[in-house]
């Protein structure tokens, strides 16, 4: 229930946010074009908040949080007094309406380049690219690896952490072959003595449901050794029910030795609701506790069990360890770079959802934003600006889609007009709405079931 609240609240502030910086955009042209601006309102129905500026404006927070809206002057919508209809939206040229609707996007994007240049400038803690094996029967098996290795390039685009590599790799999903360059970790990491791998994707398959797109391609990336002390048990466990405690170390499971870490993750898996022996070191002396690990579905529907602990593990070294850091002036230039990034990304993404590259099933809606809302708000203020910006820039590229009930819509008749020198006549436009509306409830609803089906 905590972490619900938890979610949840997250997810409205962050919402807030970005719907602000949104609507925002649409009211800042509006008003230096000389629309006059009735209301703006964060949220839909009933209003929580309202005030009345000295501008006239009504400001309002609305008690449905899940968007907002600028209501302009529009002879199209109300009647208009004659003394005020120079400041009606529909009376100004096709090039202001072009700038007043994209304003909403493009403040989407402006918000992304302040976030992350504030994330830049505190400083993000990362971890560099290293991998220290590849999987057999997978599209990285070619690579043979001796000793610890860094990514440095992907599809010779420089990258410097796994978020990097990430990015880097879904953008190339769909194509034949991906090129990637290691180098000994010890070796400068520009790349320049790395060595590069092309790698055979034209069978790839990348479920994240299952798996990050590194490990599907068969890359394993290194882990600081795993001890078998136990650094976390969940209160509400079964290894809490049998008496395990944070501190206990591992010595044996139904009288076999403790084998390692996955050794033993395998036997609770396959022991859902029945009794093993875990024996355990605390304090100098050796305990014998009876768990019977509870059962949970696994990935692929399978009943597995779950006891509710987690290890801990040696420390990173030094030289895998990053610091996103950067100066007053540096920041912003490495946020601008970043939000370009990120809108390369999410558009090659929608291209590759169109060609069929990329399943719906990767199509995330309102829940996953709240759980990920939540996640990177419990990490701290840097991670929750990162996340800030990733769906700010998400948010700026749905509205561009020339889908007629979002801004991109909007914009498609107008370009029309400027190329036919006269508007798109009012019943084509009321077609384009209702199939605009019809599409966008198909895609929510396609998001929420993939939402529900992770749950």
């Amino acid at each position: 229930m905590i972490d619900f609240l938890w979610n949840l609240g997250s997810f409205v502030i962050a919402l807030g946010i970005l719907i602000a910086a949104h609507e925002y955009g649409h009211f800042w042209v509006a008003r230096r074009c000389g629309v006059k601006v009735e209301r703006f309102s964060i949220g839909f129905g009933k209003a929580i908040w309202r005030r009345v500026g000295k501008d006239g404006t009504e400001y309002v927070l609305a008690i449905i949080p899940l968007g907002g809206y600028v209501k302009m002057l529009d002879e199209r919508v109300d009647e208009v007094p004659e003394e005020l209809k120079d400041q009606a939206f529909n009376r100004k040229t096709v090039w202001q309406r072009i700038a007043i609707v994209a304003a909403g996007p493009m403040a989407n994007f402006m918000f992304a380049i302040v976030a992350l240049y504030f994330m830049y400038l505190i400083g993000v803690p990362a971890l560099k690219p290293v991998i220290d094996a590849t999987r057999i029967d997978s599209p990285a098996a070619q690579i043979q690896i001796h000793e610890p290795m860094l990514i440095t390039s992907v599809e010779g685009k420089r990258v410097r952490n796994w978020e990097e590599v990430t990015y880097a790799l879904v953008s190339e999903i769909g194509e034949p072959h991906i090129d990637i360059t290691l180098t000994p970790l010890e070796y400068s990491a520009d790349g320049t003595l790395g060595t590069k791998y092309r790698l055979n994707t034209e069978s790839w398959k990348f479920d994240p449901d299952k798996e990050s797109p590194i490990a599907s391609l068969g890359l394993d990336f290194y882990r600081p050794e795993i001890t078998p002390v136990l650094g976390l048990v969940s209160p509400d466990g079964a290894a809490a029910a049998a008496g395990l405690e944070v501190g206990d170390t591992l010595i044996a499971v139904n009288g076999t030795p403790y084998g390692g870490w996955d050794d033993f993750v395998s036997k609770i898996k396959a022991s859902a609701n029945q009794t093993l022996f875990i024996t355990v070191k605390r304090a100098g002396e050796q305990f014998k506790l009876k768990v019977i690990p509870s059962e949970r579905k696994g990935p692929q529907g399978q009943i597995e069990g779950v006891i509710g602990v987690a290890p801990t593990q040696a420390d990173w070294p030094e030289n895998m360890k990053l610091q996103l850091e950067y100066g007053f002036i540096d920041s912003f230039g490495v946020a601008a770079d970043k939000t370009w990034q990120l809108i390369s990304v999410s558009f090659k993404m929608i291209g590759k959802l169109i060609t069929g590259d990329l399943s719906v099933k990767n199509l995330s809606g309102p829940i996953s934003i709240a759980q990920g809302a939540g996640s990177s708000a419990s990490y701290g203020l840097v991670y929750f600006l990162g996340f800030l910006a990733l769906i700010s820039v998400n948010l700026g590229i749905i509205n561009l889609l020339p889908l007629p009930v979002l801004d991109g819509g909007h914009l498609l008749y107008y370009f029309i007009e400027v190329i036919t020198g006269r508007p798109v006549p009012e019943k084509v436009q009321e077609i384009g709405f209702r199939f605009g509306a019809a599409m966008l409830l198909m895609l929510m609803s396609v998001a929420l079931f993939n939402d529900f089906s992770r749950l």
